[in-house]
């Protein structure tokens, strides 16, 4: 079994355990996640199987987007409801329009600082183990963009709030910086995530449902795993003929006539730097995805980077 399942992961769970309880239900060997969802959060976890997880690397790149509760006035060493209170803050003055002119300031490109309690390696260990064992924790901001920040709901003194962003981006930090910035502090109450790349909240299903599609047969589950190539959406396909076909499963690099993928990666906007070189999806002459390919711009071709059994 190959490809993607879009899982809703539940509260309370970690991203460690729904991979190992769909290794056992599935009996895959070969199941990866594509980036952490705290156990406090619920929400989209792509679980990569079989061929799927030689694509993960690439899902975990892509955009992600939540929705979030912030409580104001309270303060936690986690910046969630899981740690410890360290200080309180009066939101009596707190109004929307305070918040929402105070939302303009962390948007765009921006340097985070990620929370102490996060699994951030310091010296080869998780910083929330570090911080837990009482080590103080020294860690670097972070480039991150957030895309969009729309209010969705406000009752004094809790703010839900849909958050837009590129990978890497802490939510709980945002909670905390906005609560700083306001003067009365805050902390992250609950979290959804509701995009991962292109997967969406609204067609996920639960480990609850992927049981029940077990129990009907492989064709009931399968109809619920997205081709490995789905994660890749955003790059340009390349379609080859037979003899590249040959050329790209022996790692051989090779050109597509007039190049248009090429050119369809630069209007796209899919066109990334020298240190990150343009991806393309390989399809072999008879439409199976193949490979992912570099762009090599020193030939001017395309290298095979990882092909696909």
């Amino acid at each position: 079994m190959d490809g993607i399942l879009n899982i809703n992961k539940a509260v309370g769970v970690t991203s460690h355990d729904v991979v190992a309880k769909i290794r056992h239900m599935l009996k895959q060997r070969r199941v990866g996640h594509t980036g952490t969802l705290d156990p406090l959060a619920s929400g989209v976890l792509p679980i990569c199987i079989g061929q799927g997880t030689r694509v993960a690397e690439y899902l975990s790149e892509s955009g992600k987007a939540y929705q979030a509760e912030i409580t104001f006035g309270v303060v936690t060493d986690t910046y969630d409801t899981e740690g410890e209170i360290i200080r309180q803050g009066d939101t009596s003055g707190l109004t929307l329009a305070r918040i929402q002119e105070a939302l303009l300031h962390f948007q765009g490109e921006l340097q985070q600082m990620p929370p102490r309690y996060s699994a951030i390696k310091v010296q080869g260990q998780p910083a929330y183990k570090l911080a837990r064992a009482g080590v103080e924790v020294t860690l670097e901001t972070r480039n991150v963009t957030i895309h969009a920040l729309d209010i969705r709901g406000w009752s004094l003194p809790r703010l839900t709030l849909a958050v837009s962003c590129s990978k890497g981006t802490y939510i709980r930090s945002l909670a905390y910086d906005l609560g700083e910035y306001l003067g009365c502090g805050a902390h992250m109450s609950g979290l959804v995530r509701t995009r991962s790349g292109p997967f969406l909240l609204e067609d996920s299903l639960t480990l609850e449902q992927l049981a029940l599609a077990i129990e009907e047969g492989q064709e009931a589950v399968e109809r619920h795993l997205f081709p490995a190539d789905y994660a890749l959406q955003n790059y340009p396909a390349l379609n080859l003929s037979v003899e590249q076909t040959e050329r790209v499963l022996h790692g051989n690099p090779f050109r597509i006539e007039s190049d248009a993928a090429k050119e369809e990666a630069s209007t796209t906007g899919s066109i990334e730097t020298d240190e990150t070189p343009t991806l393309g999806r390989v399809y072999a002459a008879d439409g199976r995805f193949l490979a992912i390919a570099t762009w090599n711009a020193a030939i001017q071709q395309w290298q095979p980077k990882k092909v696909l059994n």
